[in-house]
């Protein structure tokens, strides 16, 4: 079994956002030792793990609540919950594609100016008008 604050160092997680994820009644089941403190087994750590992941992902506490209490009903809610990651997944990389298209933009921009600072291209802006 492990306390609050072990939880939070194996799962990255503030001890203030777990308590809340408790408190929200993300992590079903939850035990209280004998000074009624908080106590998680492997199973509940695995969980607070994927709900750092979904989180990560982009899921809010209620999208979260649903996917749990989905989970909760068992394997008949699993076409529900394949839909719900599908929907983040299709997101996710919609994400990632901008970020590639920005990091693209940077590196092309880098090359020019290492071009113009080597002197093998004049330096043009479109921003400096220039009257002729």
């Amino acid at each position: 079994m492990y306390t609050m604050m072990q939880v939070c160092k194996e799962t990255n997680m503030t001890y203030q956002a777990l308590k809340y994820y408790c408190n929200e009644g993300l992590i079903p089941n939850v035990k209280r030792d004998h000074n009624n403190r908080r106590i998680f087994d492997d199973k509940d750590i695995k969980w607070i793990k994927d709900l750092v992941c979904l989180k990560k992902c982009g899921m809010s506490i209620q999208e979260m609540k649903e996917y749990l209490a989905l989970c909760l009903e068992g394997a008949s809610t699993i076409p529900q919950r394949k839909e719900m990651l599908t929907k983040k997944q299709e997101m996710l990389r919609t994400s990632v594609q901008e970020l590639q298209d920005s990091i693209s933009y940077i590196d092309w921009k880098q090359n020019f100016y290492d071009e113009v600072l080597s002197g093998k291209r004049p330096y043009v802006s479109n921003l400096i008008r220039t009257d002729q």
